[in-house]
């Protein structure tokens, strides 16, 4: 079946099975490696993009139902080089050790904060709720996250200031 859609803000035309799931699409027939595949059963978050701006376990999202969407995954995140925010965020906080998990999350949080740029401790953590980490029982996720929030409101008032 052939599918068109936007990648990271590239257009992106293939030839896919039609059971092909986005994970497997991503990864090996566009090489962004970055969405981790760690269940296949929507349970771990690891492969979590975002498919016009909605989080979504692009383990049971057939690539098929992204035709005509845009799909925005960790890869997508910085420009040239530099760290997004977010990433930014979870480097000086240590919100990784392992780093499975990371781009599932950051890619949660990247919609979280783009629907509520000012989210409490308890919206981050029902927010990540399906985003598992074995390393680091989660609290400098969410410290890390939320001073990405801060950070995004500091640049804001800043710009306007």
């Amino acid at each position: 079946m052939h599918i068109r859609l936007t990648v990271n803000g590239e257009a992106v035309a293939a030839e896919v099975e039609p059971r092909t799931l986005l994970a497997y699409f991503l990864r090996d027939g566009l090489r962004l490696t970055g969405t981790h595949v760690g269940c296949d059963t929507t349970s771990c978050g690891a492969c979590t993009v975002l498919l016009d701006g909605v989080p979504v376990k692009s383990c049971t999202v057939l690539a098929v139902q992204a035709n005509g969407g845009t799909v925005t995954t960790v890869e997508g995140l910085g420009a040239g080089g530099t760290l997004h925010p977010l990433q930014a965020a979870f480097w000086e906080h240590h919100a990784l050790q392992c780093g499975f998990c990371t781009p599932g999350m950051l890619m949660t949080a990247h919609a979280l904060l783009a629907a509520h740029p000012d989210p409490s401790e308890a919206e981050v953590r029902r927010a990540i709720a399906g985003n598992l980490c074995r390393c680091t029982g989660y609290q400098n996720i969410v410290k890390a996250i939320r001073a990405a929030a801060e950070a995004r409101r500091e640049a804001v008032a800043a710009d306007k200031g």
